[in-house]
């Protein structure tokens, strides 16, 4: 769908390693399937379009209906997994949500995307992508991590927030993020509506 889209949890904030299991995650663990993160491989991009429109449907009514039935490419995909910037969440081998990191700017990672399946929503996935994400530009060099979402969603933006992402003042966006809101606004997201969020890795 090419923006971040709301994950309806309630989570904690970003630690520096997704290696770490909290109580409330062994808790999950024992009623859920078990889910883990990695880099996507070559079988699981065909697999994740359905992903996307599963999670859009949260969005019914919120978005003009033509974002509803948006998914990334298949190129794109490819070469977000060549430049490692591709991750995947699993319940047992097969993909279940995924993360898509895209670079517009030097020294920043931009979140584009963050999708998990309905059916696996509320169970910790979603902060484990995002996690895995601000670990891995930690460690690869990178200044912050960007996004844009909704400000209005109460279960959007204070989900962000919780995990370590502020709002970042209008002075201080840079071309490269203001690009990416027109590009959302040309596909029909009132901009009003939309929040760029910085998290300093």
């Amino acid at each position: 769908m090419r923006f971040t889209i709301p994950l309806r949890r309630r989570d904690t904030s970003v630690q520096r390693t997704t290696n770490a299991m909290t109580a409330d995650d062994s808790r999950v663990a024992r009623l859920t399937p078990a889910y883990h993160v990695m880099l996507a491989r070559p079988h699981d991009l065909p697999l994740i379009p359905a992903i996307e429109l599963a999670s859009s449907r949260l969005l019914a009514g919120l978005v003009p209906s033509s974002m509803i039935g948006e998914t990334t490419s298949q190129f794109e995909l490819r070469k977000a997994r060549r430049g490692g910037r591709l991750w995947v969440g699993l319940a047992g081998d097969s993909p279940v949500g995924f993360a898509h990191v895209v670079l517009h700017e030097a020294g920043v990672a931009h979140l584009e995307e963050v999708d998990v399946h309905p059916d696996h929503g509320r169970r910790g996935l979603g902060r484990r992508l995002v996690q895995t994400v601000c670990a891995w530009a930690t460690s690869h060099g990178y200044g912050a991590v960007t996004l844009t979402t909704f400000r209005d969603l109460p279960w959007n933006m204070s989900f962000y927030a919780r995990l370590g992402f502020q709002p970042v003042a209008p002075e201080r966006v840079s071309s490269a993020l203001r690009s990416v809101v027109d590009d959302e606004a040309r596909r029909g997201l009132d901009p009003a509506r939309r929040v760029i969020m910085r998290y300093h890795a």
